[in-house]
């Protein structure tokens, strides 16, 4: 019996899953995600003797609670709430179940985090730093290629706001001379138009140049690697700016390519850029993602009363 109800779990999984995937657009990291909450769920109800087609409220409530006994962040319980809740409601839709017992289901309050971000100063002090490397002829040409690889990275990620998914993925098309705009392709399968900069033209230049003297200009990915994926990794790039990041006196903990995401909106809206279009350049599709950033702006509004009203105090 117990086989049956987990090939039945399974199956209802991998349902809501190829809905996602085929209706919604969604990638594979976010439907490893969701595969891996729901597994998580699957796993609590079968121990429980309880399959997904028959989950009760009361079952589901449980579930819930275990997790909060088994220590898990707030920000963890109202994703796995949220993974719950999509498919007990896709289950509803398509006639799988009768009810849907997650609706009523009430999540964790989230205190607002405001996202780390770095000061104008740092992000200068790393392009600096990664700039100096990347222009040491002395080093063996291997190390040097690296370096630039970072600079451009450094570059690219800070004129561009990309993902770090998306920026290491970067097809080699990307670093045409004539190249003024990127197309990336983001959440969703959705393409989205963003703009390049002089200094991210520059980098990408002389980096390919690097690149072809090193003889490793066959790739289609503008950042190759051996590995399995073809190009750089992730985590490969979070290594080499933390690394970059203490030469700079920057901590470990508040450097990785999603804080530059961060400072490129954040340095944006402090110089009077519309949240619109900032939402616009990140690829978020709801602008109330976007509006982790108000902070910046309501200290901005702050300082242009105190700036500019005839009656602020000096």
């Amino acid at each position: 019996m117990a086989r049956a109800t987990t090939a039945s779990d399974d199956a209802l999984v991998e349902l809501f899953l190829d809905m996602q995937a085929a209706e919604r657009g969604a990638g594979k990291n976010t439907l490893d995600a969701y595969r891996n909450d729901l597994a998580d769920l699957t796993a609590h109800l079968r121990a429980a003797k309880v399959t997904v087609a028959k989950a009760t409220t009361d079952d589901l409530r449980d579930y819930l609670g275990s997790l909060a006994d088994r220590g898990f962040a707030t920000a963890t319980l109202a994703r796995r709430l949220s993974a719950t809740r999509q498919l007990f409601r896709f289950l509803y839709a398509e006639g799988k179940r009768g009810d849907d017992p997650a609706a009523v289901l009430e999540g964790p309050k989230r205190a607002r985090t405001l996202p780390k971000v770095l000061s104008i100063a740092e992000v200068d002090g790393l392009l600096t730093q990664a700039r100096r490397n990347a222009d040491n002829a002395e080093q063996a040409p291997a190390a040097r290629l690296r370096a630039s690889r970072l600079l451009c990275l450094l570059e690219v990620v800070y004129a561009t706001g990309l993902r770090v998914s998306e920026l290491v993925a970067l097809p080699a098309s990307a670093a045409r001379k004539d190249q003024r705009m990127l197309v990336v392709r983001g959440k969703g399968n959705k393409d989205r138009l963003v703009p390049l900069n002089g200094a991210s033209k520059r980098a990408m230049a002389d980096y390919l140049t690097l690149r072809s003297a090193a003889k490793a200009d066959q790739s289609k990915w503008l950042f190759p690697s051996s590995g399995e994926q073809g190009h750089l990794t992730r985590q490969h790039f979070a290594r080499d700016l933390k690394s970059l990041g203490a030469a700079c006196g920057i901590s470990g903990d508040r450097l990785s390519p999603h804080v530059l995401r961060h400072a490129f909106a954040s340095h944006l809206l402090h110089n009077g850029a519309d949240l619109r279009v900032v939402q616009t350049l990140l690829g978020h599709a709801d602008i109330s993602t976007t509006q982790i950033y108000t902070h910046v702006l309501e200290e901005r509004l702050k300082a242009l009363v105190r700036d500019l009203h005839p009656l602020a105090d000096g």
